[in-house]
């Protein structure tokens, strides 16, 4: 028998600001991790990895055009932090609001000297639960922002392409490399689609074979994550679709033409994602109804028994109402009072009518093909 769907645990979210709250007000979490920042210099021939202990260093190591800087920042916990975005980088508050409250949709905006944009990053963990993380992009003339409030992520095989330096990954600015960062966490969604898919196979596999309740716990949970991914797909969709429509300067054209095939990805997992509710809906409808049927087939057979044996209650119940064939006080003979009942062999009789019409009963019911 399949085992039941395991339950997640779910994990503590971050509060929210409160409702009437201040627009622009950067509101750090007490569980927020405390801030990692890394930055990655390139150009065409080379490639360095540093790690800051806080913003402010960066303007003493951004000293020429000819490279491209990618600041990677992992965890809020940092007023500093955020300050000198505003302070030094001109970033709107509005910005740094959307960055810290983790729950924002994937949209792309303008703004003047950057642009800033949000992706939903979704990937399994090691139980093969869905991780739902929030990854901010502000591009500015030659840096590329990315902001994230946990450690972990999907972006390890960008890093790497940067380290080999093979393809237009170095060569293509911060433009391209922004594609690059969204269009791995598009990707990552047919890694999690390959996955489900595959669970919803062997759920049939499991329906057609032996049927149980953690069938359809197990679709119903699939179902919910296929909803997740649709809330996500479609505005990645909508900001994919955004930015090749943009006349921003900070996207290069020769960028624009690997969005567009990042554009296409997106309609290729919106309809994966519809196929797949559609084969998880049928999944739910086959069991019940598989469910239905097996609760009719029982039916059926507590049916025929009950149909077999009501004459036969029958002739039992008359046969039990013992009526007195001679009145006991008078000792008069009453004729019409069950005079079979003292026959010689009435039991016998009794039994072998009952018998017949059993034996009648099952060959009726065997010739309509109610035993099939």
């Amino acid at each position: 028998m399949a085992k039941p769907a395991r339950q997640k645990h779910k994990k503590p979210r971050y509060a929210l600001p409160s409702p009437g709250s201040s627009p622009g007000m950067v509101y750090l979490d007490e569980n927020s991790l405390e801030p990692r920042i890394s930055l990655y210099t390139y150009n065409e021939h080379s490639y360095k990895v540093q790690k800051l202990s806080h913003l402010g260093e960066l303007e003493k190591l951004i000293l020429s055009s000819d490279f491209t800087y990618w600041v990677e920042i992992k965890g809020f916990n940092s007023v500093r932090l955020f300050e000198t975005l505003n302070d030094v980088y001109k970033i709107n508050k509005l910005v740094l609001e959307d960055i810290t409250t983790t729950n924002q949709r994937p949209k792309f905006e303008e703004y003047q000297g950057y642009d800033f944009a949000i992706s939903r990053m979704l990937f399994l963990d090691a139980d093969h639960h869905l991780e739902n993380e929030q990854l901010s992009f502000i591009l500015m003339k030659n840096i590329l922002f990315t902001f994230q409030d946990k450690y972990e992520d999907c972006l390890q095989p960008i890093r790497t392409r940067l380290e080999i330096g093979k393809g237009n990954i170095r060569i293509g600015g911060n433009s391209y490399l922004m594609y690059a960062l969204m269009d791995m966490v598009i990707d990552q969604y047919f890694a999690v689609l390959g996955f489900w898919s595959e669970q919803l196979d062997n759920i049939e596999d499991r329906l057609l074979a032996k049927p149980d309740k953690s069938v359809m716990f197990d679709t119903q949970q699939i179902k919910r994550h296929l909803i997740t991914l649709r809330r996500v797909a479609w505005p990645e969709r909508d900001k994919v679709n955004d930015i090749l429509r943009s006349d921003s300067k900070l996207v290069a054209e020769s960028t624009k033409v690997y969005i567009r095939d990042a554009y296409d990805h997106c309609i290729q997992i919106i309809d994966m994602i519809e196929s797949l509710k559609e084969i998880s809906a049928s999944n739910i409808d086959m069991y019940l109804s598989i469910i239905s049927n097996r609760m009719n087939e029982i039916m059926k057979v507590l049916t025929i028994i009950s149909s077999i044996f009501i004459p036969l209650t029958f002739i039992a119940g008359i046969y039990g109402m013992n009526f007195s064939r001679e009145d006991p006080v008078t000792g008069k003979v009453l004729s019409q009072n069950m005079p079979e009942l003292y026959q010689e062999h009435g039991y016998l009789y009794t039994m072998i009518v009952m018998g017949l019409i059993a034996a009648l009963q099952v060959i009726y019911f065997w010739r309509k093909g109610w035993f099939k």
